[in-house]
């Protein structure tokens, strides 16, 4: 059973998120893991309103900021897809981990 693990990392930091998403893929790579990616998703751009009490009423502008997004595929290497799960990651990058299993082809449903 082959298991395919979905790594998503999300800031508005983009240099850093380029720099953790490149030594991410360095480290897969030379433990002899298959990666696929980094897919980037285009930029988002968001906008908070910002009330001056709690009531409503008088605002502050709003607050608008741009969050950039990249994935990562790790295939088949379950110790290197769990040590790169462990990790410590950054505050400022919000990651996502999904794992997929994966059955060979040939093989019935469960």
């Amino acid at each position: 059973m082959a298991f395919v693990t979905k790594l998503s990392f999300q800031s508005g930091d983009r240099d850093a998120l380029e720099g953790l998403v490149t030594d991410i893929k360095e480290l897969v790579e030379r433990k002899g893991a298959e990666c696929k990616g980094p897919h980037s998703a285009p930029p988002e751009r968001l906008t908070v309103p910002q009330y001056r009490t709690l009531g409503p009423g008088d605002r502050f502008p709003a607050w608008t900021y741009t969050t950039y997004t990249r994935r990562l595929e790790i295939h088949g290497n379950d110790e290197v897809a769990g040590r790169v799960g462990h990790m410590d990651f950054p505050e400022h990058v919000h990651v996502e981990i999904e794992v997929d299993r994966k059955k060979p082809l040939g093989q019935g449903r469960d």
